[in-house]
């Protein structure tokens, strides 16, 4: 039997049954192609179709958006919380530890000015030296000075002179009386006898009256003498020199020409410093006109000036907290000394009647009353670079040192202390 003749090959371009089902198969499974669309096609080249102006919706932003707010919320909670704290902090403290920076360093200050007017010959201090006790500061010139007590020596020389005399004349005043008294008794006694002669009839009546006039006499010049010894008395003011007005009168003028004398040498009250100097030689100064200013050394101390509202819990006594600008970094301990009881509020009166204070702020500034505080160890550990009128912060430890606020205040100070090296 012979073979089978061999299938026909399919011609060129044509395809079989089987190739058309596997070319077929892909372009069942995509997806159709949409028609074009014909109002589309009409339009230019550079416009796009509706469909393609209009954008894809972003991504989400909904869960970063509520992020932000929770974050928002937790920074207003938190600022609300720290301003709450804040206020707490800052009503407890002022009870409990209240603070100021408004101290200053306070002391002994007083204007020197001669007592007597001069010309100064000499000037025995520098500005801002150190001068002991009765130093001399300055000379005024002497010469009048001497004059003046030169002047007032011859008038106690004259008073003393006249009163000599005057002596003399109490001298022979009280001889005058003396004879005046011895002839009055005399008198009386020969009288006497003449009368009782009269009496007897011995005598003659005209021999009685002449006695009677005789005693009458004597009487009279007795009191003339005694009127002289009481003048003299009295012009000489008495026996005694310090009795007498003119030579009293002339001691107390020598004794004021010597005092002037004194005065015209400027000396320094206590130990202490000058500053402020403001004499040269040659100037010409009148009594009162300040010539320098003297810083006592004995005592120094710091003035507070607190707020009425900070003052409830603090006594003298309580315990403070000292920094001062002039020594940085370092931390004093004082004591409350007193509280000053009260303050000028400037209300001068106008015609019997308070003046009225206007008011030109919304919120009236708070009164201040000045609190003085001593430095532990007194002048002796007081530091040489606090010089009156600087700087000083304290604070008060009312409540004392066992509380959390005391321990705050503390560290706060030492932190204040610190930072006095910056400014």
């Amino acid at each position: 039997m012979s073979d089978p003749l061999p299938a026909p090959a399919p011609a060129r371009g044509t395809a079989t049954v089987a190739d058309n089902d596997e070319a077929l198969a892909p372009e069942t499974c995509a997806p159709a192609t949409p028609a074009a669309d014909p109002v589309a096609a009409e339009l230019p080249a550079d416009v796009a179709p509706l469909d393609a102006q209009v954008e894809s919706p972003p991504p989400s932003t909904a869960a970063p958006a509520a992020a932000g707010a929770k974050a928002t919320r937790w920074v207003a909670v938190l600022v609300l919380v720290l301003f709450v704290l804040l206020i707490a902090w800052q009503v407890a403290s002022d009870r409990l530890v209240p603070y100021t920076a408004r101290g200053a360093v306070s002391g002994y200050v007083a204007q020197l000015a001669p007592r007597v007017a001069g010309q100064v010959t000499e000037v025995m201090v520098q500005d801002g030296g150190v001068v002991q006790a009765g130093a001399a500061l300055a000379q005024l010139d002497l010469t009048p000075f001497d004059l003046a007590v030169r002047q007032a020596e011859a008038g106690l020389s004259r008073a003393l002179q006249s009163n000599r005399v005057a002596a003399t004349g109490i001298v022979a005043a009280q001889a005058g009386g003396t004879a005046a008294r011895a002839q009055r008794e005399n008198v009386h006694a020969n009288s006497a006898r003449t009368l009782e002669l009269v009496a007897r009839g011995f005598l003659s009546t005209v021999k009685a009256d002449d006695a009677r006039a005789a005693q009458r006499s004597a009487d009279s010049q007795l009191q003339q003498a005694q009127a002289e010894l009481d003048r003299a008395m009295i012009s000489s003011g008495g026996r005694e020199a310090s009795s007498n007005p003119e030579i009293r009168t002339a001691q107390l003028q020598l004794e004021q020409a010597q005092l002037n004398r004194r005065f015209a040498t400027l000396t320094a009250p206590t130990l202490g410093v000058v500053t402020n100097l403001r004499l040269a030689v040659g100037q010409y100064v009148a009594p009162g006109t300040p010539a320098m200013t003297f810083i006592d050394a004995r005592g120094a101390w710091i003035t507070a000036d607190l707020r009425e509202n900070q003052l409830d819990n603090v006594q003298a006594g309580d315990e403070v907290g000292i920094v001062f600008d002039a020594v940085p970094g370092t931390v004093f301990k004082g004591r409350v000394q007193s509280i000053a009881w009260g303050v000028d509020v400037g209300r001068a009166s106008a015609g019997g009647l308070l003046q009225n204070l206007p008011q030109g702020q919304w919120f009236e500034t708070a009164r201040r009353i000045p609190v003085h505080v001593e430095l532990d160890g007194g002048l002796e550990h007081w530091p040489r670079a606090a010089r009156i009128g600087g700087k000083a912060g304290i604070v008060v430890f009312a409540a004392g040192h066992g509380n959390p606020m005391a321990w705050i205040a503390s560290g706060l100070l030492h932190a204040r202390a610190w930072l006095s090296y910056h400014y």
